[in-house]
């Protein structure tokens, strides 16, 4: 069990699942990428920071960084945002193709480096 295993079993089994759903987006986009907790979060890691994760009372912060919200305004629609987070609430699915094109995105920029 690793870090990001016991950041999420703390949480009801609900949320787990929705914490699980996320992680696999990512882990899918990113296969390279490691895990490892940073700044109290589930991070994925390659050459840097790609994205974090967290769980809030009505929604998942997802933190992929400044270039990769500005990136991808175009297509938040309806979702709370700032200059590095997205929030995806609870109450709705989330967004796999979304995820998966920024943490893609993230993955080309990083590789760059």
């Amino acid at each position: 069990m690793n870090e990001i295993d016991q950041y999420i079993l703390q949480y009801p089994l609900e949320l787990q699942l929705r914490l699980q759903e996320i992680r696999n987006i990512i882990k899918e986009a990113a296969p390279e990428a490691t895990e490892k907790i940073s700044w109290r979060m589930p991070t994925f890691y390659l050459n840097g920071n790609l994205v974090h994760f967290a769980l809030h009372k009505a929604h998942i912060g997802f933190y992929p960084g400044a270039d990769g919200v500005e990136q991808f305004k175009h297509k938040l629609g309806d979702y709370k945002y700032s200059k590095g987070a997205i929030q995806f609430p609870l109450s709705k699915p989330l967004p796999k193709e979304l995820i998966t094109e920024i943490v893609k995105f993230r993955v080309e920029q990083n590789s760059n480096k």
